[in-house]
């Protein structure tokens, strides 16, 4: 695997994020699993957007993999940002906001669908429940994935989202198949755990065949390996793939390097304000540390300390002054001393 890398590719699904909060007895009248992603159709869409037209609403570019990316890219790191949009309005606000946010822009556009949405639902407690309609997301396909900007790629992302429709299956394959023959690192977060209990056979292929760096939370790694201990599964996917990353939420988490276990503090507020994109961050501070060629401890220490940082505001994405100050603290070295 290549510990010095400056350009990281990541292939996701693009969805305007729509952060609502909302009362616990909310969640029961909407029939809402809380702090799981639910795929919907239109008219469910229709139907949250109704019940919550009178609630304080946030506004942002989002979609975990694009999370991991837009973060990288505010931390200085080269990015570039592939998927698929509608020929929308909101697609336009996307591919806008990412030139602005300095990520290199491989959307591509479709007028078959709208560009993908999701209702994030927080609660008093910080818990997020989404409930995404993915829209234009459904149709990236193989064709949309350009073999001259997979192989430009040092570090390629991507997370198990993307295994929601055949289209989307066979495009990541296609940019894995082009990124193992060019010895690219590839980055894999499983990113759900209805997603890994709907492939989990396929999950644990791809993490042994192609992975070099994977990302759970404890309960996707519950259901990965079937069992409850974090240290157990870090342990059991440590002995599929180089690096093996195991978030275990306010308790810090495990990382199997060369299955040799670290354990990773938390770097951060006990009571978090919204824990929107929280192991996406953590996912950039790590992959951020990788590029910059820190060790494996000091990328796990950075990826808390982001993961801490973003849990203290709503939303999933840094602002242009927080983002400013953290690749300051990360750049002088200061970051050691929290």
């Amino acid at each position: 695997m290549k510990q010095i890398g400056k350009k990281v590719l990541g292939i996701g699904n693009p969805l305007i994020d729509i952060i609502v909060s909302v009362e616990e007895s909310d969640i029961h009248t909407l029939g809402i699993h809380k702090g799981t992603m639910a795929l919907i159709h239109k008219e469910r869409m229709s139907e949250l957007l109704q019940f919550l037209k009178d609630k304080e609403t946030t506004y942002s570019c989002g979609g975990s993999c694009p999370n991991t990316i837009i973060a990288l890219a505010s931390l200085g790191i080269e990015t570039t940002l592939a998927g698929k949009v509608g020929n929308d309005k909101n697609g336009q606000i996307y591919a806008e906001t990412l030139k602005t946010l300095n990520v290199h822009n491989e959307l591509a556009v479709t007028d078959e669908e709208p560009t993908g949405t999701t209702v994030i639902l927080v609660t008093s407690d910080s818990e997020r429940s989404m409930n995404t309609y993915l829209g234009a997301n459904r149709l990236y396909a193989a064709e949309d994935v350009g073999q001259d900007w997979v192989e430009d790629a040092d570090f390629f992302h991507f997370t198990g989202y993307m295994w929601d429709t055949q289209s989307q299956q066979e495009a990541i394959t296609k940019a894995l198949s082009i990124a193992k023959q060019k010895k690219t690192t590839i980055s894999f977060d499983v990113a759900d755990p209805f997603a890994v209990g709907r492939y989990r056979d396929t999950f644990l292929r791809i993490i042994e065949e192609s992975c070099d760096i994977v990302f759970a939370n404890r309960e996707e790694a519950r259901i990965l390996f079937d069992n409850y201990d974090p240290y157990e599964c870090c342990r059991s996917m440590g002995k599929l793939c180089e690096t093996a990353i195991v978030k275990n939420g306010k308790k810090g988490s495990f990382i199997s390097h060369k299955q040799q276990i670290i354990s990773i503090p938390v770097k951060g507020p006990v009571v978090p304000v919204d824990t929107t994109g929280a192991g996406d961050v953590y996912a950039a501070g790590f992959l951020y540390g990788q590029c910059k060629g820190f060790s494996i401890a000091d990328s796990g220490i950075i990826a808390s300390i982001l993961a801490g940082q973003i849990i203290t505001q709503r939303g999933a994405q840094f602002s242009k002054e927080q983002a400013a100050g953290l690749r300051a603290l990360l750049e002088t070295g200061t970051w050691r001393s929290l």
